[in-house]
């Protein structure tokens, strides 16, 4: 809305493609429970459309599914034996039961950073199959996806299986310049940091999706389901007449994490262009959670019952109706499994259903419900912004009972509350792709502080230096320094824009000219209270390793000076230089020769 009052219309108004050589983009939604796959076929001069994969093998022929199980079985060796909707069929479960199969499912929560509210999430979770890691069981299900991909899309275009080899060509051709061929967006919970990051690109390497080279590793970009989800609000123009000064929340309620993101629109900058407002956070409260408290509350309700030995079918059932029907906790849900002859009236089974008291399936959903909306209230207390609008996407917010009772909840404290009416489960693999071409983000806010641990010159007037005087050292250059002082690059809570740089300028001292020629720079995060953390000795289970940052400095000129005690010595100087804003980190180092700037490449190293 204007200085006048007027709205600003939202909604997908792309441009033809400006590029000059045909691209394929597809996303892969990874999810907990459930995987989708988008993509879009980028020619020049046309305006882009968004497709989805709907077909997956194994899958009931229906108008269209927009998502494939994510399930894996393994044989005693290793070997894959059934995926995706192939691992649901009828007769799959009593085969790897009698050939001792293992299966995968839930392992994208492996993979999971160890910071957040999931201290108890270990025991909760299926553990992988013997012998695997989860960066190789996701490198599996990913070349399926892949496979999935290329057969629809053989299937379903014109000259399908040519301009499918095409794209692979120029993809896997070892000196194609990657401005053409595929290209990949891969989707992850807002708690995912540049570790995890690490580890899906290795997966996407062994997957074979990418050569294993720097061009290669260029062909995947990352982003949050949050953010990817409010690119799919926008082009599904659900915020179209959202006021000025007024801000969003989107809530991505999903089978693992229920991923919460609050923008605003950039009225400066176009109808188009947003910017964060508050810290995103992702919290392991999605759909499985409740599966896994409906499994305890049964495992008790059926302990003297001969059907506790039916529980994996019980659960299963109430997993895939139950759960999904369930709206209304003042009359009892039914849970069929079995055939009229099941029969125990002391735990409420009858004719092969079990029945449950409503209030006893609310109790199951309390914990997730309550996660959001204390969720969105946190959003609205911490941004600087008014939030009245709230949209939830994802395959929970699928559920009657969980989207009304975050809607009444949040209605009454003076938010409106909205989901799509269709594709709600589409929102993170099509808002993936619309990531890649609309690029609606511009500005987002550090979820912790980031800096590097050096020396300072000591000073014996300083307490907190005096309390340190036993880490006292002399370098070469003879002056007096103490050592784990905490020099931030970047504080929690600021807003970046993605072209924004944050450095820091360091030196080292040396003897010999030839040392430091290649450093190693840790840099790490600050995750506590403190606003202003000095010392990585106080508060110190809040400190904890980011990355080592790889430079090469022989081209940095030395210093040649002399100390007191009449050594020489030599000083090299540059300064650190990290691109935060980005949905991925990109670093350089920075120095000055002559009084010209010059720069060179950094890599950085996710142990």
């Amino acid at each position: 809305m204007s200085g006048d009052g007027r709205t600003y219309p939202l909604g997908s108004t792309r441009s033809p493609y400006d590029g000059t050589r045909r691209k394929l983009v597809i996303a892969f939604d990874v999810g907990t429970t459930f995987s989708g796959i988008s993509y879009c076929i980028l020619d020049p001069g046309q305006i882009p459309s968004i497709k989805g994969v709907t077909r997956f093998p194994g899958q009931v022929a229906t108008s269209g599914a927009c998502k494939v199980p994510t399930i894996i079985f393994y044989d005693q060796l290793g070997s894959i034996r059934a995926v995706g909707a192939e691992a649901t069929k009828d007769g799959i479960y009593e085969l790897s039961q009698e050939e001792n199969w293992a299966k995968a499912e839930w392992f994208k929560l492996h993979l999971r950073s160890k910071f957040g509210d999931d201290k108890n999430l270990t025991e909760a979770i299926p553990p992988l199959p013997p012998n695997k890691t989860v960066v190789e069981v996701i490198a599996d299900f990913l070349a399926y996806l892949l496979e999935c991909t290329a057969t629809y899309i053989q299937d379903t275009h014109p000259n399908g299986r040519v301009l499918w080899d095409a794209f692979l060509a120029a993809t896997m051709t070892p000196t194609n310049a990657s401005n053409h061929g595929m290209f990949f967006v891969l989707s992850h919970p807002n708690g995912w940091e540049g570790k995890e990051q690490a580890q899906m690109r290795k997966a996407v390497v062994q997957a074979r999706l990418i050569p294993d080279t720097p061009e290669g590793r260029q062909r995947i970009k990352f982003v949050t389901e949050g953010e990817a989800s409010l690119h799919f609000v926008v082009q599904n123009n659900l915020i179209s007449h959202i006021k000025r000064n007024e801000g969003i929340v989107v809530v991505d309620a999903g089978g693992g994490t229920v991923d919460v993101s609050a923008y605003k629109r950039q009225h400066e900058q176009g109808a188009q262009a947003f910017e964060e407002i508050s810290e995103a956070r992702c919290y392991f409260h999605g759909s499985v959670f409740v599966t896994i408290a409906a499994r305890n509350f049964l495992t008790q309700t059926l302990a003297e019952s001969e059907f506790l030995d039916d529980l994996e079918n019980i659960v299963s059932c109430f997993d895939q109706t139950t759960k999904l029907r369930f709206s209304d906790d003042k009359s009892p849900q039914y849970i069929r499994f079995g055939s009229r002859k099941d029969n125990d009236a002391n735990v409420g089974i009858r004719f092969g259903q079990m029945k449950l008291e409503g209030s006893d399936l609310a109790d199951l959903f309390r914990p997730s419900i309550d996660c959001i909306v204390q969720a969105v209230m946190n959003q609205k207390q911490n941004s600087s912004h008014n939030i009245q609008h709230v949209i939830l996407v994802g395959g929970f917010s699928g559920s009657d009972w969980l989207f009304h009772r975050v809607q009444d909840t949040l209605t009454n404290r003076g938010m409106t509350v909205i989901r799509p009416e269709n594709n709600v489960v589409k929102a993170v693999s099509d808002g993936a792709i619309s990531f890649y071409i609309d690029h609606y983000v511009h500005a987002r806010v550090a979820k912790i502080s980031y800096g590097v641990v050096g020396f300072v010159t000591y000073d014996k007037n300083n307490p907190e230096h005096r309390k340190r005087s036993h880490r006292q050292q002399s370098d070469a250059d003879g002056i007096s320094v103490i050592s784990d002082a905490f020099k931030a690059l970047l504080k929690k809570g600021t807003q970046i824009k993605e072209s924004q740089e944050f450095s820091i300028p360091l030196f080292k001292v040396s003897h010999q000219p030839t040392d430091h020629y290649n450093i190693k720079q840790l840099i790490i995060s600050y995750r506590g209270h403190n606003t202003n953390p000095e010392w990585i000795d106080v508060d110190t289970n809040n400190f904890t390793d980011v990355f080592t940052l790889h430079a090469d400095l022989s081209h940095v000129p030395r210093i040649s000076q002399i100390n007191a005690a009449g050594k020489e010595y030599y000083t090299v100087k540059w300064d650190v230089v990290i691109l935060f804003g980005l949905t991925e980190f990109k670093a350089q180092v920075r120095w000055f020769e002559n009084g010209i700037e010059k720069r060179s490449a950094a890599t950085l190293i996710y142990d």
